[in-house]
């Protein structure tokens, strides 16, 4: 989906990662090492993955899925997102993607989550859960919030679809969503899945934001 001269500007992410937010970590890594972020402060969910960071060509494909409709494009996210993310996936795995409240889905018409979840539950024959998850509060825009504005705004957003409890109690989840910048929108989804029974819950995303130096 990339073309020949944007290949060489798409940082995909390889080598050593943090095992918690699969940000790429400087040096040699052990299994199960965590960034500085992650070590401090673990995110609600166990492992994630993610197949590079949010800028240049990945940002580009990313922004073209979400706001300029080319739906196209998550099929091939998807098989990105299988080739990072293989090891956190297994035939009991259940996939629910980051859903949209309701007001967001009317302006934009799709969840572009819900399309790479369907596309990567497709690809490895696991169940998904499009509506798993229920986000029952608009939050507002967090572009400008820092890291803890970040994860007040997520406070109480989120919880379990009450007729999709029973599929989600004693699973293994894997969330889904394009981007990852704190984790805060993860970290809510996380907790819903375990206030539904959740067995343990993974993420991986199409792209995360760099953390700096």
């Amino acid at each position: 989906m990339l073309c020949q001269s944007c290949w060489p500007d798409a940082h995909f992410i390889a080598g050593a990662v943090c095992d918690a937010c699969g940000v790429p970590i400087k040096g040699e890594a052990e299994e199960e090492d965590l960034c500085e972020i992650c070590h401090a402060a673990p995110p609600a969910w166990k492992k994630g993955r993610a197949v590079g960071l949010y800028e240049g060509p990945l940002r580009r494909m990313t922004m073209a899925l979400k706001h300029g409709d080319r739906q196209d494009i998550a099929k091939h996210m998807a098989r990105w997102m299988v080739g990072s993310g293989d090891s956190l996936i297994s035939p009991e795995t259940t996939i629910i993607p980051v859903p949209l409240h309701w007001t967001r889905m009317i302006r934009r018409r799709f969840n572009q989550s819900v399309l790479i979840a369907n596309a990567i539950a497709s690809e490895r024959a696991v169940r998904h859960i499009p509506d798993g998850l229920q986000r029952i509060r608009a939050t507002k825009p967090q572009k400008d919030m820092t890291r803890e504005e970040r994860f007040e705004n997520q406070r109480g957003a989120l919880r379990p679809h009450p007729k999709r409890v029973d599929q989600i109690k004693g699973k293994p989840i894997l969330l889904i969503d394009d981007v990852m910048t704190t984790g805060a929108t993860l970290s809510a989804c996380a907790e819903a899945c375990f206030d539904a029974g959740a067995a343990s819950v993974n993420v991986l995303v199409f792209a995360r934001v760099a953390r700096p130096d």
